[in-house]
């Protein structure tokens, strides 16, 4: 291997352990987003789910992302891959690979969520149509877009600006990335809120998913802990927020189970029409007489259970 720089030789021998917790962690974030996804996608609606919610999370996400590759460690370690093993080098950046999962995650929920998001039904009741509901009640589609838009603006100037220090002020860029560092921090401790916000509003569980929830808050506490561990006191500022999100996160996720299972008979009633609902959607054309019976009384029948289906996912 030969004669290798003070940095790099610290990459040369990453042993075992600290490499199989990250790809554990990998993993762990993959698996905990999944049960979000599919429920979006096998309801075919994001009801319930605040755009505010997910335009947070998308942007902190996003910042944490691009301050970890503009991080000029980053780029020392990147470039130490000429010196060590490929396996040295794929330990070392991990970490990067650990946020990226993360946010390539949250921004599959962000398309998700415009994809599917509910225009033909009231944004805060699934049972009523969109025209039905007093204006300003709920986000509207143009709010979704407009959150999409925000969300991919923020990712391309982000990273034209990260590239553009990079070439010209390479000295600029640790100050740019603890700026998307702090930002990142004061996103993810405030996300919640409006989610628990919506959910609290709707009284029902909607599109959000309660598994992932399961998974994300004890993994967040205890990511939280062996990070305090590692940085004592001192690091607050580090797990400090991770200690907040979880907790938040535990709140939104200890109200969905309530309206869920433990609710009053409106809200059980919503979540059993939201599911009515959903195997419509999934079983359409199963019943062809209630299909022609629709056709024969179109205003009856928008009156008693409007369509879910989404502007995105309209064949016609």
């Amino acid at each position: 291997m030969g004669s290798l720089s003070p940095t790099c030789a610290d990459l040369a021998y990453p042993g075992w352990v600290q490499p199989l917790i990250s790809i554990i962690i990998i993993v762990g974030i993959l698996i905990s987003y999944l049960p979000q996804h599919i429920r979006i996608i096998t309801r075919g609606t994001s009801f319930g789910i605040s755009p505010w919610f997910v335009l947070l999370g998308t942007t902190s996400g996003t910042s944490a992302f691009v301050n970890i590759l503009s991080f000029p460690k980053t780029a020392v370690d990147v470039g130490c891959c000429r010196e060590v093993s490929g396996f040295a080098c794929f330990a070392g950046l991990l970490g990067v690979v650990q946020l990226g999962m993360q946010w390539l995650c949250f921004f599959t929920i962000l398309l998700l969520y415009v994809i599917y998001f509910p225009r033909a039904t009231s944004s805060t009741d699934p049972t009523r149509s969109e025209d039905a509901a007093p204006e300003g009640q709920g986000p509207t589609y143009r709010t979704a877009l407009a959150v999409t838009a925000t969300c991919v603006f923020y990712t391309l100037l982000t990273a034209i600006i990260s590239v553009a220090l990079a070439m010209r002020r390479p000295s600029a860029l640790e100050g740019w990335a603890n700026f998307l560092g702090v930002f990142a921090a004061v996103l993810a401790s405030i996300q919640y809120f409006p989610q628990i916000y919506t959910t609290w509003r709707i009284r029902g569980v909607g599109s959000l998913s309660i598994p992932m929830m399961c998974i994300q808050t004890p993994g967040g506490l205890l990511w939280a802990g062996s990070l305090a561990a590692r940085t004592g006191i001192k690091g607050w500022s580090i797990w400090g927020v991770i200690v907040v999100t979880a907790v938040l996160q535990g709140v939104l996720l200890s109200m969905a189970v309530y309206f869920k299972y433990f609710g009053d008979s409106k809200s059980k009633q919503k979540d059993l029409d939201e599911d009515e609902q959903d195997g419509q959607a999934n079983g359409a054309g199963e019943d062809a007489s209630a299909g022609d019976a629709s056709t024969m009384n179109p205003s009856s029948a928008a009156t008693k259970r409007p369509s879910e289906e989404t502007p995105l996912l309209q064949g016609e």
